[in-house]
C-alpha cells in the first residue's frame, strides 16, 4: 500500500484546516487492562496477553465501525502497533481508517518512559525504530505520536525533553512521516503554568531550526494560560496543535478546551467514557456519537 503523494497531501490539508479532533485509540501493554475495565471487560475474562490484545481490538474496531466515527468530526486517529497490524472488516486498519471513514491514521511510537530524573519523563530508547517506521508507511500510515511526561517548572529537564522530542521527530520526517509531539505537562504539578511558559519557550527555538518541509504538529496538555499556545499554531513548521485530557474528566477537558481558539483534542479515556462491552449496538453507538459531538465542539 504506502501513500501515494497526493493521498498524502489530501491527508496534510485535512489535518491542517479541518474541523474536528483526533481520537486516540493507541492504549498500549500498560493501559489496556484500565481501559478495558472501564469498557465493562474484567481481568478474570480473559487469559493472557493475546487474549487481552483480541479484547482491546474488538472495542477498537466497533468505535471505528460505529456510525458517527467519520471525518466529519474525527480527523485523524493514533493506533497502537498491534492495532495497525490488524484488520478491520477485512483491510488493514490504517487503510479501512482512511477508505471507509476518511479518517487520518497515526501511529504511537514511544515505549514508554524512563524513570523521573530533573522534574521529567524522558522516552525510552526505541529499539527497531527505522524498520518500524518503514512498516508503518507501508501500512499507509500518515504520522506518529510519541509521548513524554513534565512533572515540574525544571528548565534542564524541560529543554532535555523538548531536544529528545524534536530528534526522534526529525527521524520519522526522515521516513516521510509527520511527527506528533508530545510533551505532556502533568495536570496536577504544582508548577504547570511555568513549565508550560518554560516549555512553550523550549518548542518555538526548535521549531525555528526546522527547514521548509519539515512540518511537526504538537499534543500539549491544555495550558492554564487560556490561549499560551497560539503563536505555536501559528509557526509556519507546525501542521495543528492538538490537546491531551490528561486525566480531566471529558466535561472538564472540553470546557477547558473551549477556550483554547487554535487548539483540536486528541483524546483517548475521554473518547470511550461511559462505553461498555455489554451495550446493544444502538446504546453503544449513541453513547459514542454523544461524545464524539461533546469533543468536536469542544474543538471547533
Amino acid at each position: 500500500m504506502g501513500q501515494d503523494v497526493a493521498t498524502f497531501s489530501k491527508q496534510a490539508d485535512q489535518m491542517r484546516t479541518g474541523g474536528g479532533f483526533i481520537a486516540a485509540l493507541d492504549q498500549s501493554g500498560g493501559s489496556t487492562p484500565k481501559a478495558l475495565r472501564l469498557y465493562g471487560v474484567a481481568e478474570d475474562s480473559y487469559d493472557g496477553e493475546d487474549a487481552m490484545y483480541a479484547e482491546i481490538h474488538e472495542m477498537r474496531s466497533r468505535i471505528i465501525t460505529a456510525p458517527d466515527f467519520t471525518n466529519a468530526k474525527v480527523l485523524g486517529a493514533i493506533l497502537f502497533e498491534r492495532t495497525m497490524r490488524a484488520e478491520v472488516d477485512g483491510k488493514p486498519t490504517a487503510q479501512a481508517l482512511w477508505d471507509d471513514r476518511g479518517i487520518v491514521p497515526f501511529l504511537k511510537i514511544d515505549k514508554g518512559l524512563e524513570d523521573k530524573a530533573d522534574g521529567v519523563q524522558m522516552m525510552k530508547p526505541i529499539p527497531g525504530i527505522e524498520e518500524t517506521l518503514k512498516e508503518a508507511a507501508a501500512f499507509g500510515i500518515f504520522g506518529t505520536k510519541e509521548r513524554s511526561v513534565i512533572h515540574e517548572a525544571n528548565a534542564a529537564g524541560i529543554k532535555a525533553v523538548v531536544a529528545q522530542q524534536f530528534e526522534l521527530g526529525m527521524t520519522v520526517l526522515a521516513a516521510g512521516l509527520v511527527p506528533i509531539l508530545e510533551p505532556e505537562v502533568d495536570i496536577n504539578s504544582a508548577t504547570k503554568a511555568e513549565a508550560e511558559t518554560i516549555l512553550k519557550a523550549e518548542i518555538a527555538a526548535q521549531l525555528d531550526q526546522l527547514a521548509e518541509g519539515q512540518d511537526v504538529m504538537l499534543k500539549l496538555t491544555i495550558p492554564t494560560e487560556d490561549g499560551l499556545y497560539n503563536d505555536l499554531a501559528d509557526h509556519p513548521r507546525v501542521i495543528r496543535v492538538v490537546a491531551l485530557s490528561g486525566g480531566y474528566s471529558t466535561d472538564e477537558a472540553c470546557e477547558r478546551l473551549a477556550r483554547q481558539p487554535k487548539m483540536i483534542a486528541s483524546f483517548s479515556r475521554a473518547l470511550t467514557e461511559g462505553l461498555s462491552k455489554q451495550m446493544s449496538d444502538a446504546d453503544f453507538n449513541a453513547a459514542l456519537g454523544a461524545n464524539i459531538d461533546k469533543i468536536y465542539r469542544a474543538s471547533i
